[in-house]
């Protein structure tokens, strides 16, 4: 099935096979019998918070929306916005859409009460706003909630054949960001010119921005040292280094790709030690990434960078597609807690960018990008080179 071909009922969105929904459906209920999980009480609001519900019903969620998935019988998607409710029923591939009503809780209640789940074991998938929970609570004083976000992230870790497609899509569309800024860099451009010309080569073809955090400063006189979550009104000189965490999303599914740029100059030698250190490091937990690969392995991959006399500010690796899942790995001496005792599988897909900074923050490079977990190793899903890019 290419990406292409894959749209909507009334042919007018992206969407899944009939049978990779038939076979998400009934992993999940698996599960949830193994759990004495009755029904799913699943959030998802824009953001983070938006990836579990499209996952069973195909659903963008665009808003605050609750999704009903009970072990047997028929789902239910209640979105909040009422406008929102007409594209809803465009989109889901289940029959139940409905308006949230004035208050999600008291409607979701109802729901429950009317198809007699209001004594019973509930599994409540991602993070419900505080009153909602309450109010859950005291409307359903006889049933169990149960936090039931980690089993589901575990079925959503290991990526079907067509999600695998969709994210090969979407690296495709992040890497075409990426080569316009080694095109269009230059003095004179204005840090917030960086995000027009990466989403520029993306929008029109279902592909939307996911992040771009970019960041420039001088090589010669540093003062950054991680990519920014937004554009600063500065303007851009020979010798500065951009550095990047660029993720274009195909519906629902983002890729994520970590590059340096040296504009109008060579990097300097103390970046392109920086630079050195990361692919070091980048490489380390590829050539450890594979089935069974532990999260011990990965963090031991980079201790070179500590015992060197630098730090790390961001995650090693993260899981991703569909979603920020687990494992999320950090150095040790950022870790902050022990190295959780966590397997890799095949058909996993993480973003390895390792982020090698000086102890002072003044200075620091992140390299790398989005794989796929094998049954050998591990294979890179992005196809921009590997590469400290000097431009303009």
């Amino acid at each position: 099935m290419s990406v292409s071909a894959a749209v909507s009922s009334d042919d007018s969105f992206p969407c899944f096979s009939d049978m990779e929904y038939q076979r998400r459906r009934r992993a999940v209920r698996e599960k949830m019998e193994g759990d004495d999980i009755a029904v799913l009480v699943v959030y998802g609001s824009r953001g983070r918070e938006a990836a579990s519900i499209p996952y069973l019903c195909n659903f963008l969620v665009t808003a605050k929306a609750y999704l009903l998935f009970p072990g047997l019988g028929d789902p239910a998607l209640f979105v909040q916005f009422y406008n929102h409710v007409p594209l809803a029923r465009r989109l889901a591939n289940i029959g139940d859409v409905r308006w949230g009503g004035v208050n999600n809780a008291v409607t979701i209640a109802d729901e429950l009460k009317s198809q007699k789940l209001d004594r019973v074991r509930i599994g409540v998938v991602g993070e419900l706003p505080w009153a909602d929970a309450q109010a859950l609570r005291e409307l359903l004083p006889h049933v169990e909630l149960v936090n039931w976000t980690g089993p589901f992230l575990e079925i959503r870790a290991i990526k079907s054949a067509e999600e695998i497609e969709r994210m090969e899509h979407a690296a495709a569309l992040s890497d075409r960001g990426m080569e316009a800024l080694a095109r269009e860099l230059r003095p004179g451009l204005d840090e917030r010119d960086l995000p027009r010309i990466v989403e520029q080569t993306y929008l029109g073809e279902w592909g939307t921005n996911e992040i771009h955090f970019m960041t420039t400063t001088s090589m010669h006189e540093p003062r950054i040292c991680v990519p920014a979550q937004f554009s600063a009104a500065r303007k851009i000189g020979r010798g500065d280094v951009l550095i990047t965490e660029v993720s274009a999303s195909y519906w629902g599914y983002p890729a994520q790709i970590l590059r340096p740029y040296a504009i109008g100059e060579p990097p300097t030698d103390h970046y392109a030690m920086l630079y050195e250190m990361c692919e070091r490091a980048f490489n380390g937990i590829t050539a450890a990434l594979k089935p069974g690969c532990t999260a011990e392995e990965v963090v031991a991959a980079v201790d070179f960078i500590a015992e060197a006399g630098f730090s790390t500010y961001d995650d090693l690796v993260h899981g991703y597609g569909g979603g920020y899942l687990s494992p999320v790995l950090r150095d040790r001496s950022t870790l902050h807690v022990p190295v959780p005792d966590y397997r890799f599988q095949e058909n996993m897909t993480v973003v390895v960018q390792p982020n090698v900074i000086t102890r002072d923050e003044k200075s620091g490079v992140q390299l790398g990008h989005l794989v796929r977990i094998t049954a050998t190793g591990c294979e890179p899903m992005h196809r921009f080179p590997l590469t400290f890019t000097v431009c303009g």
